[in-house]
């Protein structure tokens, strides 16, 4: 049993292979309602399908293997107003995130707080949370402040037909 401030050696140090690594400890969470309230609308909405999602969280330190979060969420449909909504997930992760607000947070406080290289970082996290997380990812975290941009909206071209490309309106 180690104590407090004794060394131990690292067990992946000197692994090359990426299937020589401890495999991943899998915990299941459950998000799947039979219904849920409309955003839109406030209607009652139905499940109307089910979807898993992969995150990866800050391991486990104890059996010193990395850990991802196996998410079961439900997407519903509102028949008043035909709007399509996922159950919530944003106290977990980001919109189309692969990790968890947990890693994110810890890789932006490593860069900004504690001034640490993004390689540098990412190794750290790594050798004390088992967690990988690549430095370029990091370092589009820092710089768009932990948050995932949202995407852009595409604007309709205006129609071919007389003054449609100059915006004017045709008068009856």
């Amino acid at each position: 049993m180690s104590g407090p401030g004794e060394y131990v050696a690292d067990v992946a140090e000197g692994i090359t292979r990426i299937e020589d690594l401890p495999q991943p400890q899998r915990v299941c969470r459950n998000r799947s309602f039979p219904r849920r309230k409309c955003p839109r609308c406030g209607h009652s909405a139905y499940r109307d399908k089910v979807f898993t999602r992969l995150l990866h969280d800050l391991g486990d330190l104890a059996a010193n293997r990395p850990r991802d979060l196996v998410i079961t969420y439900s997407q519903h449909c509102c028949s008043g107003c035909g709007h399509y909504f996922n159950a919530d997930l944003s106290d977990l992760a980001a919109p189309q995130s692969h990790y968890t607000r947990r890693v994110v947070c810890l890789a932006v406080r490593l860069v900004v707080e504690d001034g640490l290289p993004y390689r540098t970082a990412s190794w750290h996290l790594w050798r004390d949370h088992r967690v990988f997380v690549p430095f370029a990812t990091i370092q589009n975290w820092v710089e768009a402040g932990g948050k995932k941009s949202r995407p852009t909206r595409h604007r309709r071209l205006p129609r071919r037909r007389v003054g449609g490309l100059l915006g004017l309106h045709r008068r009856r």
